[in-house]
């Protein structure tokens, strides 16, 4: 028999939302929906390798309750995340006429969360949706709060909106499928949460870290306290004017790098924030805000965990240093053409530091080029 998941809730009033995590999750979704949208039909929007293994579940699931669906598979990879798979989102979900009242389905990892999230904020001008999230990243990060939308050419989640689901549910069991790489790239947005503000659960990860690998216990509790934090930044500050932008702690250089390799497998997203959060550490070290052992702890963590941490360990040639600054020009923090990014105190101790010298982050980098 299954443990029962754990709940956590997003209290957002008449919005609020509950993230169910635990196993066996996708076989229950029909049985879910149909007590929390009666008479709805559900459009499936899921990837091409989350549809060979996890799709199946989920729609014998919905038939098993007798729940109309229809099914749209992108293909997998940052690179969905485009005005023109968004279009053919937005189409598909019409062509099946979904109504307003209908419910889209996220079934994939951040890149599908985010696509048709999105699609479903825009879709007949606002329809409900429910993120199934088959990945480590997704089920910490990107699946809670709201957040929708895909890349430019100009930077990576620039065209998007504020949209909340009306449910979360982080099957366990899909993480079993997970390739290694994948999982260690959704655990860097894991040793986030500790490293923003909360060093007793860095701590605790750095003590718990085989078990969360190995799928013990620890697993689901470290997600749950992962969703359990970002609940309460959202709550604060839904809309990303103030204190959510600690969330992006590592994601002004990691997105920059993003870009700069082309939104490709040569860098995903959760590789890019871990060698973004050293490289913060390390500048908040250089600029004598935070004490170095702290910067080396925190690689030393990401390491172990199986991420890069460094420039150097980005596969392929990057572009001149002057080119990744431009880059982070384009971040979306940036206030009046000045630069403003997440550093830290130390670990658990990260703020906003607005108004950072471009010049001085360029002569950083370049050093970091060659550490």
């Amino acid at each position: 028999m299954s443990a029962a998941p754990l709940t956590v809730n997003v209290p957002l009033g008449e919005r609020a939302y509950d993230i169910e995590i635990g196993p066996g999750l996708l076989d229950q979704a029909g049985k879910k929906l149909a007590a929390l949208f009666p008479g709805a039909r559900f459009g499936i929007v899921t990837d091409s390798n989350v549809a060979s293994v996890q799709l199946p579940r989920l729609e014998a699931s919905l038939t098993s309750e007798g729940l109309g669906f229809e099914t749209h598979m992108v293909p997998a990879g940052e690179a969905s995340k485009s005005y023109s798979r968004l279009g053919e989102v937005v189409e598909a979900m019409l062509a099946a006429r979904l109504e307003r009242n209908d419910v889209i389905l996220a079934l994939g990892g951040g890149v599908v969360g985010d696509l048709a999230g999105f699609a479903a904020a825009i879709i007949r001008r606002g329809m409900r949706f429910v993120q199934m999230p088959t990945s480590l990243l997704a089920q910490v990060d990107s699946s809670v709060g709201g957040k929708t939308g895909i890349n430019s050419p100009h930077g990576k989640n620039l065209i998007g909106a504020f949209h909340q689901p009306s449910l979360v549910l982080a099957d366990l069991d899909s993480l079993k499928t997970l390739p290694p790489r994948q999982f260690a790239a959704g655990y860097a947005e894991v040793a986030k949460y500790g490293l923003i503000d909360d060093a007793d659960f860095f701590f605790w990860l750095e003590h718990n870290l085989k078990e969360i690998r190995n799928g013990g216990p620890a697993r689901a509790e470290a997600i749950a306290r992962s969703c359990a934090a970002k609940a309460r930044v959202v709550v604060a500050d839904e809309h990303e004017h103030g204190q959510r932008a600690l969330l992006n702690l590592g994601h002004t250089f990691g997105h920059a790098l993003e870009a700069a390799t082309g939104f490709s497998d040569r860098l995903l997203h959760g590789e890019g924030v871990a060698i973004g959060m050293v490289l913060a550490h390390l500048y908040s070290a250089r600029l004598g805000l935070a004490p170095g052992q702290d910067a080396s702890r925190t690689e030393a963590h990401l390491k172990a965990a199986g991420l890069p941490t460094r420039l150097s360990d980005i596969p392929g040639d990057l572009p001149q240093t002057a080119r990744l600054l431009e880059l982070m020009y384009q971040d979306k923090k940036v206030t009046r053409g000045r630069l403003n990014f997440i550093l830290t105190e130390g670990i658990g101790k990260a703020f906003i530091k607005r108004d950072v010298d471009g010049s001085d982050v360029e002569a950083f980098l370049e050093e970091m080029r060659n550490a």
